[in-house]
């Protein structure tokens, strides 16, 4: 077997996850992406071992530890997202962008968790007495 063959067809499925992961707004979609590039990066680590014939097979080595790599990525990724779809109610990237808070909003929170603090303090000595 030639070595264009998986070269082009990893060069379409890297090009394929590059789109998604630029153009969709969807933060699952874009995960679905970033794995998709990842697997063309595997194909061409496995081609290039086969091509080489290399007798450590260290591309098929590195492509065990990059599916590793990626089934922790979409696990740790997955919840991120469940978490935040089920705070804010949607995983549009673009909606996501209002997350970040300035300096004002950490001093109201922190107000907040001060006097929230001191209500369960209040409330346990109640319930002490």
């Amino acid at each position: 077997m030639h070595l264009a063959y998986p070269a082009v067809l990893a060069a379409l499925l890297f090009c394929t996850g590059l789109y998604g992961v630029l153009a969709r707004r969807n933060a699952i979609l874009v995960l679905m992406s970033v794995e998709l590039m990842l697997n063309a990066v595997n194909l061409n680590l496995v081609a290039f071992d086969v091509w080489l014939r290399d007798t450590l097979h260290t591309g098929q080595a590195l492509t065990l530890f990059t599916i590793a790599i990626a089934a922790a990525e979409i696990g740790i990724g997955l919840s991120i997202v469940l978490m935040v779809y089920r705070n804010r109610g949607t995983s549009d990237i673009d909606r996501l962008r209002d997350t970040a808070e300035g300096p004002a909003a950490d001093e109201e929170a922190a107000s907040a968790m001060a006097q929230k603090a001191a209500q369960e303090a209040a409330q346990n000595a109640e319930a002490a007495a």
